[in-house]
């Protein structure tokens, strides 16, 4: 019977989002108990966070280094399995690599680093050290994402023609980076955000999203990056133009100032025979359109989805599942590779994304700073 894995989590204390996320998700399945962590580079904070989530006294440490050499001394039934890190950007590269070549999994929100050269150290490290790296690109564990995929790669649709993501937020439409808010506050600060605002931010979750549901990689792109809010210094609207593999076409849009605008991530895949689109403010229903026959609305938790979707659901169909679940899937299927669990569950976003993403990011910026119109998108 596969034992219950332990989890350790750098960041992600008293007030902030992501990592009650994180902890919620991990929990779900029970595949994951969090048994230490580092949470708040203040000393009290940290304290307060680890005794609020139950953790022993001597396993809230004061930094990531303490909880490496300290977790690594422990006997084997006792010591970690894999280290979260829910950390801002900038902190991602020197706590990852740090970790794995501690002999540690781990598991990272995205995007994966700074850039590409400090992406392309943390898969370094997870090759030398044969543990395994996964990236909170969460999207991808929604189960009619997963349906997505399985009936574009058998072919349901025919050729690919057409690729168009959108991703728009409003939160950032004042400049409230620049009035206390620290979630916003880190995001639009170069040293820590990293080379792009909303694009590294959410463009990344959408670039992600069409290459993984279409099964196609983007070659080329014209891109188009503003800054709307006065004196902000990363972009908060990006459009780009895609060129992808097998002659397809694609839109990628994303943006934190269309006021009003809560978490309006869609996708749309278009091939010779008809089309999907899935919302994920609407995650249960994937809708399905044809050339030659009345449209259809696939519904979680109902007939006819891949083996590979039912993996991914927990309840019959009309109860919603939505952004913890998803996460949750990552979560589980990251503990059934560590695991080897054959037979089940183990796709999870990991370094190849990672790299991807962040050839993307400054593929875009490249284009946006050049007078050429296409630029390449590298291998990563």
């Amino acid at each position: 019977m596969k034992r219950t894995l332990r989890l350790a989590m750098v960041g992600g204390g008293e007030g902030a989002f992501i990592g009650s996320i994180h902890r919620a998700a991990a929990a779900l399945d029970g595949d994951w108990r969090l048994v230490a962590g580092a949470f708040s580079s203040d000393p009290e904070r940290n304290r307060r966070s680890g005794e609020m989530l139950g953790i022993e006294p001597e396993r809230t440490y004061p930094s990531l280094d303490a909880l490496l050499v300290a977790e690594a001394a422990l006997p084997p039934e006792k010591r970690i399995d894999a280290v979260s890190i829910v950390t801002p950007n900038h902190l991602h590269a020197p706590m990852a690599i740090a970790a794995l070549d501690a002999g540690f999994h781990v598991f990272c929100e995205k995007p994966m680093a700074l850039n590409m050269e400090e992406s392309r150290q943390i898969a370094q490290a997870a090759a030398r050290s044969g543990r395994q790296f996964g990236l909170a690109f969460t999207y991808s564990g929604y189960p009619l994402v997963e349906e997505a995929r399985v009936r574009v790669a058998r072919g349901d649709f025919g050729k690919i023609r057409l690729v168009q993501v959108e991703y728009s937020q409003g939160w950032l439409s004042q400049a409230i980076d620049r009035e206390g808010n620290k979630q916003a506050e880190w995001r639009t600060d170069p040293a820590r955000a990293g080379l792009g605002g909303c694009l590294g931010d959410i463009g990344t979750h959408a670039f992600h999203l069409a290459e993984h549901v279409s099964g196609l990689q983007v070659q080329e792109l014209c891109a188009d990056l503003a800054t709307h809010v006065p004196d902000r210094r990363l972009d908060d609207d990006v459009s780009v133009l895609l060129r992808l593999t097998d002659g397809a076409r694609g839109v990628l849009k994303a943006t934190q100032v269309a006021a009003g605008d809560e978490n309006g991530l869609k996708l749309r895949i278009y091939g010779e025979h008809g089309g999907l689109e899935w919302a994920q403010m609407e995650p249960n229903t994937l809708n399905l359109r044809w050339l030659d026959r009345p449209a259809e609305i696939i519904r979680a938790g109902g007939p006819g989805l891949a083996d590979s979707t039912l993996q991914r659901l927990r309840t019959p169909a009309g109860h919603p599942e939505g952004y913890i679940e998803a996460f949750a899937n990552l979560y589980r299927a990251f503990a059934n590779r560590i695991a080897g669990e054959v037979g089940k569950d183990c796709s999870f976003p990991s370094v190849d994304a990672g790299l991807r993403t962040m050839a993307f990011v400054e593929s875009v910026i490249a284009n946006n700073a050049s007078d050429r119109k296409w630029t390449e998108l590298a291998a990563g």
